[in-house]
């Protein structure tokens, strides 16, 4: 057997250059570029290997290791999960730091390859720097705690356990029913060993991809139940992008007049312009969607894992004698609420089943429900885009100004609206800035979203013209994924425009790959709304009964608690000082001004942009559990409980 002698790194490199995966359309190379941040504990091993022989693989400097993974993630879900990233960090917390971002790809079922450094397999000078020392088991390392958000785990002791390893990662990092982040511990002393590799293990490999149909006895079941039906409902979930199949779903929408909502993942999978598309469906859903879903006697889910915002908590599918029917690559999401499950290919499944109910002539019994749901549907969006802040004023009485304004979510901060609009200097309402962009940004742009009250906004506000242009994160909704994210996409898509919608919470966890952006000359746009808090949560807090605590931002007070005056930020400032094109807006015209702008950059940009709080969209109809306290000194959070277990009365048990 011929032999070629590497060290462990290099041989790592040279294999993962050799990677191909063929979905139906010849083959293409898989992992596409390393995001590194280098340490003591991988940067003269694998980063000796990289700088020496890094093959067709392109090297990203990171900025936060959380940050670089995020964008490894969005790349791949951009790519439809057939390109990926990988990504390398030193010992300790470089590595745990990637621990958020591996959760958010694994919760997304998002590829994406993890080479932590680890300490050192011959424990010699244990201790090393950065290492945790466990006295109970000392092979515990902090890279065990990638096992609990990983789909597949390994750590290289010996040189040759590497081959193994690997061709496990690439099982599971092109297996479209149960992917996610794949780790693989790299003990610093082993990246640097050498061993005689068999030359056939660096061999091109071509992974073929493919589509699987569904069994005849499962879609002859799907028929019949369909058949018993007179007002079905897709779901289409992340599945169909990923599969590619937003033509076939559109078809049979259309050929057998089933409305679908979007999950957001799914969404901008058929563009929102088809007139079975309801737009957003569950707790971030719009009233279309969820009027629609509350009447389904059947539920067909493609691609979906039906989480707890899209089911309304298992709750928004209220017809008595509702079914569910799954369409799904994975058989455990295909079995989700007791569903009749169809597990095979979206796109394959979707033909199968057309080609069955075609020859029964098959018919939904709606009539102009689907219609007069869309249009009073866009009525209401019309007006979220319209809202806008005002305030009375008696002319010869200044003193008794007061303000006239209702937000969407009354109640909580209504006698602090007029402080934030002094402080922040604006009259923005969070829908109107929504109802602009949609409008003034390119059609063919991708925009992007994931943690706080703007993917509700979006999900239900956002008109997609252009298929795969909406990329929201929120299986895992972490926050500091929106930026990272844009990068990630501008990667995958260099020649479009990417948006990353954020708010100022969510930025102020995580912003540093913007500097990446800069140095690769990746345009990306930073759309940042600041209400001065936490909104989203904010909302939850006041909802449930409770005071407004720690959710805004505000200097401590003299009383010792978080409620002082508002703080503050100039964000628009603080890109600027990496190198960033920014803008300021508070008015609608300056929001315009801005963005006609910020096209013109051929360099990153960031649009500063000061809305109200509690303007942003709010209810139609989805009910979402969440844990109210059970006793109370409150009477409101009393009342809050009595009502989650009203609603919980109303949902399904499992």
């Amino acid at each position: 057997m011929d032999t070629i002698r590497l060290t462990t790194a290099q041989a790592l490199v040279k294999f993962l250059n050799q990677q191909y995966v063929n979905f139906g359309n010849g083959p293409e190379r898989f992992v596409h570029g390393i995001f590194t941040v280098f340490g003591h504990g991988n940067v003269l091993g694998l980063g000796q290997a990289l700088q020496e022989a890094p093959g067709e693989m392109t090297v990203y400097q990171g900025r936060n290791e959380q940050g670089m993974v995020h964008a490894a993630t969005a790349f791949a879900k951009q790519s439809r999960r057939r390109r990926i990233m990988a990504c390398t960090a030193s010992v300790g917390p470089g590595s745990a730091n990637m621990l958020t971002a591996a959760a958010t790809a694994t919760a997304n079922q998002i590829p994406v390859l993890l080479l932590p450094g680890d300490t050192f397999a011959t424990r010699q000078p244990d201790p090393v720097l950065q290492q945790m020392e466990h006295t109970y088991n000392l092979s515990i390392t902090v890279n065990d705690a990638f096992k609990a958000v990983s789909k597949y785990w390994d750590r290289i002791y010996r040189s040759e356990q590497l081959m193994t390893a690997l061709l496990n990662a690439m099982r599971v990092l092109t297996d479209q029913a149960d992917t996610g982040a794949v780790t693989i511990a790299l003990p610093q002393d082993v990246q640097g060993e050498a061993w005689d590799y068999p030359l056939e293990f660096f061999r091109k490999r071509i992974h073929r991809i493919v589509s699987r149909t569904p069994h005849p006895d499962e879609l002859a079941a799907a028929a019949d139940l369909i058949a018993s039906k007179q007002r079905p409902l897709l779901v289409c979930g992340g599945g169909v992008r990923y599969a590619d199949a937003g033509m076939e779903l559109r078809a049979f929408a259309e050929k057998f007049a089933i409305p679908f909502g979007e999950t957001q993942a799914g969404k901008s999978a058929v563009a929102s312009d088809c007139a079975y598309n309801l737009g957003g469906i569950g707790v971030t859903g719009n009233g279309c969607a969820n009027t629609l879903a509350a009447e389904a006697d059947l539920v067909i889910g493609v691609g979906t894992r039906f989480t707890d915002f899209t089911t309304g908590s298992k709750s928004l599918f209220a017809h008595p004698e509702v079914e569910f029917l799954t369409i799904n690559a994975s058989l455990y999401h295909a079995s989700k609420l007791d569903a009749l499950a169809v597990v095979c290919d979206a796109a394959e499944g979707l033909r199968a089943l057309s080609a069955t109910l075609e020859e029964r002539g098959y018919r939904t019994a709606y009539t102009d429900e689907i219609v007069v749901a869309k249009k009073a549907w866009e009525v209401e969006r019309k007006r979220l885009s319209d809202v806008e802040y005002t305030v009375n004023q008696e002319a010869d009485r200044p003193d008794r100004s007061s303000v006239s304004f209702v937000p969407e979510v009354a109640g909580h901060l209504d006698e602090k609206l007029s402080e934030y609009a002094t402080k922040l200097n604006t009259s923005l309402a969070q829908t109107q800035v929504l109802g602009i962009l949609n409008e003034y940004l390119p059609k063919d742009a991708i925009v992007i979203g994931a943690a706080g009250s703007l993917p509700g906004d979006m999900q239900r506000m956002w008109n997609s013209t252009v298929p795969d242009t909406y990329h929201m994160e929120y299986g895992f909704s972490c926050m500091g994924y929106e930026i990272s994210g844009a990068l990630g996409v501008k990667l995958a898509e260099p020649d479009r425009e990417v948006y990353a919608l954020v708010g100022d919470g969510s930025y102020q966890m995580l912003h540093s790959e913007l500097v990446t952006s800069l140095q690769e000359n990746k345009k990306i746009n930073v759309i940042l709304l600041d209400n001065m808090g936490f909104g989203c949560i904010n909302n939850l807090q006041m909802e449930q009964g409770l005071d407004s605590m720690a959710t805004e931002f505000r200097y401590r007070g003299p009383e010792g608690q978080l409620s002082g005056e508002l703080i503050s930020i100039d964000y628009a400032a603080s890109a600027a000082g990496y190198g960033v094109k920014t803008f300021r807006a508070s008015t609608a015209e300056q929001l315009r001004d801005a963005l006609r702008e910020a096209q013109l950059q051929d360099r990153s940009t960031l649009i500063d942009i000061k809305v109200l709080p509690k303007t942003m969209t709010h209810g139609y109809g989805a009910w979402w559990n969440v844990g109210v306290p059970e006793v109370s000194g409150s009477e409101a959070v009393r009342a809050a409980h009595e009502q989650k277990l009203e609603q919980l009365g109303k949902a399904r048990s499992y």
